[in-house]
């Protein structure tokens, strides 16, 4: 089981566990000590009986295993409702007995709490009492299986608290146990605890009445009317005891005559102590067996009883590295996403840097077969404050995994940023699944808005000047040639209806995202290459950047053409543009020539005319890129014989492609149907546009005469 942060889980104060009202006894008037002094006030509590309790912040019951209870010291603070500032008093005595947690001291504290608390139990208020614990290690049965606590059993769904460390006590109204007690008398002479049971006594009280014994798991015979006069501080009586009926009956014995009826016979008490202890023995000797020899040993020793002996015996016979299990209230976002990508196939460094180890672990443990849509919108609706058990309320569901319950006041997982942020990913690989030559040949442009942007590119006097004495440099000029391009928005919307999520389809977040980044893939490469082929304006001879005829064939002529055309360009001057060519684009019946150019130090010729290989003069000048929408019927200007010699687009681009605030990848948004719609809705948009830019970047081949 894994260890957890240590946390302080809380109702109005720490994890509490508050029992039923108690019997209170309270003196009217407090005695005295030797020195003069008041004394103080004791109490007794019954603080926790050991089952199961409903506590804020958790989805099932919670049962603290008393055997891993830590206590510090025996002397712990005593509060009022778990307040550190209303202080009551503090403890002398703490124990775990017969499955309950029971404590004792003084109400030591001079504040108003402190006298709130003595004077409502003077009054008859029934107190209950309530632990502050930090939880330290906890486990999770699952529904249908059950689990041996405090030597009962529970069934699950439960969560049990295997170790916590105690820290404060406090007297409450009302708590989360309805079976433990809080007890408060008033000037307490002599006090003494045994087993975890309270056995004070007081002058002015010296009756224990049945009820009270019954609520320590006893049966008390029915006290005898006394009414006893005791000095408060040395604690002789001053005048008669009347014992049996009220004072002048005839019924009553004498005094001596009661005192030695009832006084104990040693020898008999020795005998049932010894067949009490006999009868210990045999019964821990039997549930220990052979195979826990150590442990029958301690029991005996030690005085253990038959319930704390079953107890450690079940801890040795449990295995040794139990399954860890994730309580409901550790639920994260991150985790979710976690299971989703877990879910969806996606593993790798990329995952584990996005989410880290540790999510990962818990995520594949928790989720182990995999998580499915609708386990994901109820983690999500319970950790945003859904009490249901199951989604046959779906939009219920929906409403409170998205956020949007009036009643809930908050929400501690946003499932729209889950399934966007899943979705991303999925979209992404959608996205980058299509062919990106695009990308390889253009510059990217980033603009703020969707208006048209135009740029300006300096001729004329653009080289260098001497400069003259005095340092004063001259002024470039901008010329006439702009450059224009714009952003446009291009989107789809898909639905994820009531039928995937009843199905438990998880593949839809998956499926449905995939999609849409492969839509929006596709639409930039129709864009783009709608553009760049429908290019006879742009490719001319009067432009000096296109060159036709046989020659023009990809081949080591053909080639050496085009490089001498591009290498002649020249500016507004009439001057070189010192631009060198960097790319060869052609379509795919053009890619294994292409690749041989660029690979092969000689190309040889079979025809029988040919006697010697000729050597390749173009091997590493020119990159190559493969493009399947050159030669596509569908597009206007497509050519399976038309190849292209490129600048690199960071010196001087043909074309250019502007993408909104920089945004390359196109973005995706999940959120609740609209009413007329059960379901989810995704939507994914892209921001981008493409111009043609400079005609000396490139130079065009027809590849035929």
């Amino acid at each position: 089981m894994p260890q957890h942060e240590r946390q302080q889980l809380e109702t109005a104060g720490p994890l509490s566990f508050v029992s039923e009202p108690g019997c209170l006894t309270i003196e009217a008037a407090a005695e005295t000590s030797a020195d003069g002094k008041p004394r103080l006030p004791r109490f007794s509590m019954v603080a926790y009986t050991g089952g199961p309790m409903r506590v804020s912040g958790w989805r099932y019951p919670v049962i603290i295993d008393l055997a891993g209870l830590a206590i510090p010291s025996q002397s712990r603070p005593i509060r009022f409702g778990h307040d550190a500032a209303a202080g009551v008093g503090h403890t002398d005595a703490i124990r775990v007995a017969e499955g309950r947690l029971v404590a004792t001291g003084l109400v030591s504290r001079d504040t108003a709490a402190a006298r709130e608390v003595v004077a409502s139990a003077k009054n008859g208020f029934p107190w209950q009492a309530s632990v502050g614990a930090n939880v330290d290690q906890f486990e999770f049965v699952k529904d249908g299986q059950s689990v041996i606590v405090n030597g009962r059993n529970f069934s699950g769904p439960v969560n049990v608290v295997r170790r916590a460390t105690l820290g404060e006590i406090s007297f409450v109204d009302l708590g989360a146990d309805g079976n433990t007690s809080a007890s408060v008398a008033a000037g307490a002479k002599e006090s003494k605890v045994m087993d975890g049971k309270d056995t004070t006594t007081t002058q002015q009280d010296t009756s224990t009445s049945q009820a009270d014994a019954k609520t320590e798991g006893k049966d008390a015979p029915a006290a005898p009317v006394a009414k006893v006069e005791a000095q408060a501080a040395g604690g002789k009586a001053e005048g008669p005891v009347t014992v049996g009926k009220e004072a002048g009956g005839a019924d009553a014995p004498p005094p001596a005559v009661e005192a030695a009826a009832q006084a104990p016979d040693p020898v008999a008490d020795m005998r049932a102590h010894a067949a009490a202890e006999q009868t210990r023995i045999a019964a821990v000797r039997k549930v220990c067996g052979e195979d826990h020899a150590e442990i029958c040993a301690r029991a005996i020793g030690e005085g253990w009883d038959v319930t704390k002996t079953e107890l450690e015996v079940l801890r040795a016979d449990r295995p040794k590295a139990p399954a860890a299990h994730i309580p409901d209230n550790a639920m994260t976002g991150t985790l979710l996403e976690a299971a989703c990508m877990l879910t969806g196939g996606v593993r790798g460094e990329d995952v584990g840097t996005a989410y880290g180890e540790k999510a990962l672990d818990a995520a594949d443990k928790r989720f182990r077969g995999g998580i499915g849509l609708q386990e994901l919108l109820l983690e999500a609706a319970w950790a945003n404050g859904y009490d249901g058990r199951n989604f046959r309320d779906s939009r219920a569901v929906l409403r409170f995994a998205f956020g949007q319950n009036l009643h809930a006041g908050f929400s501690t997982v946003d499932i729209g940023g889950i399934l966007s942020n899943v979705a991303n990913k999925f979209l992404l690989e959608g996205f980058f699944s299509v062919e990106r030559v695009w990308r390889n040949i253009c510059a990217v442009r980033n603009v703020q808005d969707f208006k048209t942007v135009t740029s300006y590119r300096l001729i004329g006097k653009d080289q260098y000047e001497i400069v003259a004495p005095g340092g004063e440099l001259k002024h470039g000029t901008l010329g006439n040639e702009s450059y224009s391009n714009k952003a446009d928005t291009y989107g789809l919307k898909l639905d994820i209806d009531r039928r995937d999520i009843i199905n438990d389809d998880l593949g839809a977040i998956t499926t449905v995202p995939r999609k849409l980044g492969r839509g929006s893939g596709l639409k930039i490469n129709d864009v783009f290459w709608s553009i760049f082929l429908n290019n006879a304006a742009f490719f001319t001879a009067g432009n000096r950047n296109y060159v036709t005829g046989a020659d023009t064939v990809l081949s080591i002529d053909g080639l050496t053409r085009a490089e001498v055309a591009f290498l002649d360009q020249t500016d507004a001057d009439g001057k070189p543009i010192g631009v060198m060519p960097a790319i060869l684009l052609a379509p795919t019946a053009l890619s294994a020539m292409g690749t041989m150019l660029y690979k092969s130090l000689e190309i040889r010729d079979t025809t029988a005319s040919t006697k010697y290989p000729v050597a390749n003069p173009h091997q590493g000048k020119f990159r190559v890129e493969v493009s399947r929408y050159l030669s596509n019927a569908q597009y206007t200007g497509n050519s399976a014989k038309a190849w292209y010699l490129l600048a690199d687009p960071t010196d001087l681009p043909v074309i250019e492609v502007a993408f909104l605030n920089g945004q390359e990848s196109p973005t995706i948004e999940t959120a609740e149907a609209d009413f007329n719609v059960l379901g989810i809705q995704m939507r994914g948009y892209h921001d981008f546009g493409c111009a043609l830019q400079e005609t000396r970047a490139a130079v065009k081949a027809k590849g035929e005469a």
